[in-house]
């Protein structure tokens, strides 16, 4: 609990495994309730260590994609009672460390989305994010900026906490399955007019860690630009943002998505006491 709130950690994961003890090793577990790891369709050892290191693990019968994992996570964390979200990635890219600072920020009363910015500061630079990447990142959020009426150092970060009545509010199942959800969800909080701050955040660029490539990044920009050309026509005409991608179908689990530790192999365990 922080500030009488309960906050949860949600953890979209696909293949994770070489990254995600790491991760979980840095929250702060004094204030965080619950944290939450939804495995998408992973091919190695993911949900079985997240069980081994006592996370509640829901398992995708098959992959929906990076969006597609949220909208499980978002509803799970709701289900579990969270006033507060935090949404972090189990790849070790941005730091566990400032969960604590993002929360108070969204239970303080004065935000109601907070963002992990890799501008502020220069931590993306620092990090090793590709030269690209940046140039890309700085043209698209200043053209978003422009374009909705807002003054973010960045709207592309993977780091996000929300506040119930966020997530109760936005329609995030008419959003996109794939990354530009991310987009999509926070164009919709503007539109809301949802309060939202940044905290300067550093990142690291790994060869584990994840990372979209070069056409998928294309794909990504132009879904933010067809974003941002649909939120200045519709608050033009003081109407909302038509659905997204309609018709998504809901995510499929295992049967058997709650996993425990006995249920891991002997070698896992094993890594894991030593």
């Amino acid at each position: 609990m922080l500030n009488n709130k309960k906050i949860v950690v949600v953890l979209p994961a696909y293949n994770a495994a070489a990254t995600l003890q790491r991760t979980c090793v840095e929250i702060p577990r004094e204030i965080i309730d619950d944290i939450i790891l939804v495995d998408d369709g992973s091919k190695d050892s993911t949900a079985q260590i997240a069980a081994s290191l006592g996370l509640k693990v829901k398992v995708h019968e098959k992959n929906l994609g990076y969006g597609g994992n949220q909208k499980t996570c978002y509803r799970l964390a709701l289900d579990a009672g969270a006033d507060v979200v935090v949404m972090l990635h189990p790849d070790y890219q941005y730091s566990p460390r400032l969960l604590a600072a993002m929360a108070a920020m969204a239970t303080s009363g004065h935000y109601d989305v907070v963002m992990g910015s890799r501008i502020l500061g220069g931590g993306a630079l620092l990090g090793g994010m590709p030269p690209y990447k940046y140039v890309c990142n700085r043209l698209l959020t200043a053209f978003q900026n422009m374009l909705m009426g807002t003054k973010l150092s960045e709207f592309h970060t993977g780091y996000r906490a929300f506040t119930r009545e966020v997530i109760e509010s936005l329609p995030l199942n008419s959003c996109s399955n794939d990354f530009v959800f991310d987009n999509q969800m926070l164009g919709l909080a503007v539109q809301e007019g949802f309060r939202i701050g940044e905290i300067s955040c550093p990142t690291r660029y790994f060869e584990e860690a994840s990372s979209i490539n070069f056409f998928r990044s294309v794909v990504y920009g132009l879904g933010v630009l067809r974003t941002c050309f649909e939120y200045n026509r519709f608050s033009s005409k003081r109407k909302p943002m038509r659905s997204f991608d309609p018709g998504l179908s809901e995510p499929e689990f295992l049967d058997e998505s709650e996993l425990h530790i006995a249920n891991i192999p002997l070698a896992v365990r094993n890594s894991r006491e030593r």
